[in-house]
């Protein structure tokens, strides 16, 4: 399926022209076909010689029902532009026109109506002059009479042409169906209807609106039920779960989890317009006032004035209701920018955002430093590459910064400091999950004991001279440990032992046991020599040391691997391999 909205000043025979090709009628209200104008949007499909099927979304072209036709034209991929004869341009002629092109629209047709009543070649000038301006130069004029049924063929031909030419929707991508219609039916309850633009909707899936978790009940296209229906369409939605009085035009239906909100957004303006001061943004079936701060000389931030769900690329247009005009059309940049706080942010963020026509992740990441994989394409682009912790992806610029700041925090810190933790590194950096700090320890680096420290590195002089002292007291005894006294004689505590430890100058097999790096190895080498099964006696003597020390050194023997305790005392020898 195919949806092209209508475009036109009133009474220029858009609902007439529906009609013709569709048989429907597309006026819902008594009021509408009293007055001979459509006041609401309306909804009539056909099904083409070609077998294409095309649904339009027949909106207002009274000026004083522009937001319900930027309500109808907002989602739609086409546009259809309707001119009469008898009138020419006329002034919504302009402002409609100015819509779509402001909101991207660059697949549609004109049509110049009422041909039986005046001739068409002027108001086709028109028309093509006016188009010639914008991104819809060069589309079909079509001239027909809705009435007599003239050039109905041509234009039938001209619609199945522009439907071959209309990009491939994403069926698999999250839901984002903004609602142009809520309304109740009797034993079914709350009905939603709207223009599926990309993605699949499913009887059962489980979808947000308005901040209420709903579930489809049931789904109807074009007038007929369906348990599935992929984009692009018109689709009702039955839905379980949510009040008629808590839904409205200009809500979305969206997938749980797949879209940010976003209350401040930064957005490219066109360039030949520059607003001021507040407006209402016009996106997708919104309507939401929003205060302007201009950042360059095509760049802004909105203020809205409630959330919508949108993505980088988003294209919409502001409007001010008061002067009843268009005064700039937008494209999203940024559904989430940093606050402007610093003198001159403003330029500069107006810089960074001049760096790109389109942002992607890289231009993201650029600008946030850090995000995960799920906000990335909840912002409307996926990521590449791989994640540096978890699913966590950064900037390559900010994540050098990062590991060279840590880097110098802890090569600051006191030499007989005992690092800093994990938890400190990621708080002093302002990161937003402990794994980031973890993963920018490089080396020089190292985590020991949940703490970042420098890896290896020499000693202080004093640290140096004390260990060197400790080995000339192990020289002949190399298991008699010193006393803790001896310890303290010799500055091996506190601080001073853990930075010797730390750089593996000494090791520790237990409290105040300190022995030289190579005494398990050379305890190996001695009781290798003992006839097994032995006890921790006959450790004790053959290592010539105490109980104090044989026993946890037997202990870390027996977690090596290279003896096992078979019983209370004895212990056999491993021989290796």
């Amino acid at each position: 399926m195919h949806v092209i909205a209508t475009a036109g000043h009133v009474d220029h025979g858009k609902s007439t022209l529906v009609r013709a090709l569709t048989g429907m009628e597309p006026d819902r209200w008594a009021e509408e076909r009293r007055r001979g104008m459509t006041i609401d949007l309306g909804f009539a499909w056909t099904t083409l010689g070609s077998g294409e099927r095309i649904a339009f979304v027949d909106v207002p072209g009274h000026e004083r029902f522009v937001t319900n036709m930027l309500a109808g034209v907002g989602p739609c991929p086409a546009g259809m532009i309707v001119v009469a004869a008898d009138q020419g341009w006329q002034a919504q002629s302009a402002e409609h026109l100015a819509a779509l092109d402001a909101l991207g629209v660059r697949h549609g047709l004109a049509v110049i109506t009422r041909a039986d009543l005046a001739d068409a070649v002027p108001a086709r000038r028109q028309v093509q002059a006016h188009l010639q301006k914008t991104g819809l130069a060069g589309i079909d004029i079509v001239v027909v009479s809705g009435r007599t049924r003239q050039g109905l063929d041509r234009l039938e031909a001209a619609l199945a042409r522009l439907a071959v030419t209309l990009p491939e929707p994403d069926t698999e991508a999250s839901v984002r169906l903004w609602i142009d219609r809520v309304f109740t039916i009797t034993g079914a309850g709350t009905v939603v209807t709207g223009t599926l633009t990309a993605g699949t909707l499913r009887v059962g899936d489980e979808l947000e609106a308005g901040g209420h978790r709903v579930r489809i009940r049931g789904l109807q296209t074009l007038g007929e039920k369906a348990e599935r229906v992929s984009a692009t369409a018109r689709v009702a939605v039955n839905l379980r779960g949510v009040d008629r009085n808590d839904l409205s035009r200009g809500m979305a239906l969206v997938t749980p989890g797949s879209w940010l909100p976003a209350g401040v957004i930064d957005v490219r303006l066109n360039p030949a317009m520059n607003p001021r001061g507040e407006a209402v943004l016009h996106l997708g079936s919104a309507a939401v006032p929003a205060r302007i701060r201009l950042l360059g000389a095509d760049t802004a931030r909105l203020a809205l004035s409630r959330p919508l769900p949108l993505r980088t690329g988003d294209r919409g247009l502001l409007r001010d209701p008061g002067r009843r005009e268009i005064v700039a059309g937008v494209m999203v940049l940024d559904v989430r920018p940093a606050a402007l706080r610093r003198r001159g942010a403003a330029a500069a963020r107006a810089a960074a955002l001049g760096e790109v026509a389109l942002p992607d992740a890289a231009a993201l990441l650029r600008w946030h430093g850090l995000l995960t994989g799920s906000e990335l394409r909840a912002m409307g682009c996926p990521p590449g590459g791989s994640p540096v912790a978890g699913d966590w992806y950064a900037d390559p610029g900010h994540w050098s910064s990062l590991t060279r700041r840590l880097a110098e925090h802890v090569a600051r810190r006191p030499p007989l400091d005992p690092g800093i933790t994990v938890d400190s590194a990621a708080q002093l950096l302002g990161l937003p999950d402990r794994r980031l700090a973890e993963a920018l320890v490089v080396a020089p680096l190292v985590v020991e004991g949940g703490r970042i420290l420098p890896a290896g590195g020499s000693l202080p002089p004093a640290i140096a001279q004390a260990v060197a002292e400790l080995a000339a007291d192990l020289a002949g005894h190399p298991f008699d440990a010193p006393t803790a006294e001896r310890l303290n004689e010799l500055g091996l505590t506190g601080k001073a032992l853990a930075a010797a430890l730390r750089t593996g100058a000494v090791m520790s097999i237990g409290r105040n046991i300190v022995l030289l790096p190579d005494a398990l190895d050379k305890a190996a080498d001695t009781l290798a020599e003992l006839a097994s099964p032995f006890t921790v006696s006959d450790a004790r003597v053959a290592l010539a040391t105490s109980r104090r020390v044989a026993l946890p050194l037997l202990e870390c023997l027996d977690v090596r691997g290279i003896t096992q305790r078979i019983d209370n005392d004895r212990r056999v020898f491993r021989a290796p391999g």
